[in-house]
């Protein structure tokens, strides 16, 4: 590190004495092409059904799922992450509508492409959880326990059908062992070669996704600690990192962001790839929360928590605010 002079004549405060100082000194700027915007469509509903827990989250209906799509590509933000909700009556032990070419998510990747077309990146859950009566991201061997093998099989015919409905990308976030290379094969050998992959590759067993649960209408038994991360680790998460790039993935994300920064950042010091970071259901609920309270200024925090997240090395960050953000970035 250089040295620097002494007090008084080394002054730091000059830099910080204005907002117009403080703005071209900036060493990270959010911008909207840095959002995705996470967003449920559940089957059934003829109007948006409010998630308690996410104060001014929805689960959307066809029709708000498009305007919410429209709103997010005219803000300038990079994404819309799908995830499906289905009727309850439709989920079985496999997740079968999960992989339905007719089921809620697939209906909704083709509803978006038809209202953005390229505008917006159509992104799509890959994941067996919201589908399946017993809440798994994975099919159940007869000891109750998560077959990652045979889960696999259900990812590739997953990735395949939401590649046909016209996602632009496909996140698998079920921490499967080896489900990247195995969605990697499936898309390729069905002439999806241009179809990317976002891994969700540090992915932790946390406390922090109960609101999301809700927003899901998730059938969990039981917890997710046999393919989840422990919080305690980091250092597999690097391990993790190799064997999805190995794999083929495009991008990487750390899930959730705010509690494992310092993953992100060990994360986004070690590749060449983009590094997403999803601030998670939890993450958001607090503030909504603290501010209704009004122990907090909303705005600020939400900037600062996102400030904090691009800091730590995030090129893209996924976040219910994504459009409320980047329609204030636009003025």
């Amino acid at each position: 590190m250089a040295k620097y002079g002494s007090f008084p004549n080394t002054r730091p405060r000059r830099l910080r004495g204005t907002p117009v100082m403080r703005r071209m000194v900036a060493e990270t700027r959010l911008h909207p092409a840095d959002f995705i915007l996470p967003a449920f469509v559940r089957e059934g509903v003829g109007e948006p059904v409010p998630v308690a827990s996410m104060p001014g989250v929805v689960q959307h209906t066809r029709d708000s799922l498009k305007k919410a799509a429209a709103d997010a590509a005219a803000a300038g933000i990079s994404g819309i992450m799908l995830f499906g909700v289905p009727e309850e009556d439709k989920k079985d032990n496999l997740g079968t509508a999960g992989t339905d070419p007719d089921g809620i998510l697939q209906v909704a990747i083709r509803d978006v492409r038809a209202e953005v077309g390229d505008e917006l990146l159509v992104m799509s859950d890959l994941c067996l959880d919201e589908f399946t009566d017993h809440g798994h991201c994975g099919v159940l061997d007869e000891h109750g326990r998560v077959d990652n093998d045979a889960t696999l099989e259900r990812y590739a015919e997953m990735a395949r059908v939401q590649a046909e409905a016209g996602a632009h990308v496909v996140g698998p976030s079920g921490m499967m062992d080896g489900q990247i290379g195995v969605v990697r094969e499936a898309l390729d050998g069905a002439g999806y070669q241009d179809v990317a992959i976002l891994a969700y590759t540090v992915k932790y067993s946390s406390a922090f996704y109960g609101p999301f649960r809700e927003a899901v209408a998730s059938s969990l038994q039981g917890d997710r600690k046999t393919y989840q991360q422990d919080p305690a680790n980091w250092r597999e998460s690097l391990r993790e990192l190799s064997l999805d790039l190995e794999e083929g993935a495009d991008m990487v994300m750390v899930k959730p962001a705010g509690p494992y920064l310092d993953i992100l950042a060990r994360v986004a010091d070690a590749v060449d790839v983009p590094v997403a970071a999803y601030q998670i259901s939890g993450e958001y609920a607090m503030i909504e929360a603290a501010a209704e309270k009004g122990w907090i200024d909303r705005d600020r925090a939400i900037l600062e928590t996102l400030t904090g997240i691009k800091r730590a090395g995030a090129r893209t960050i996924l976040t219910y605010w994504a459009t409320e953000v980047a329609q204030r970035l636009l003025g």
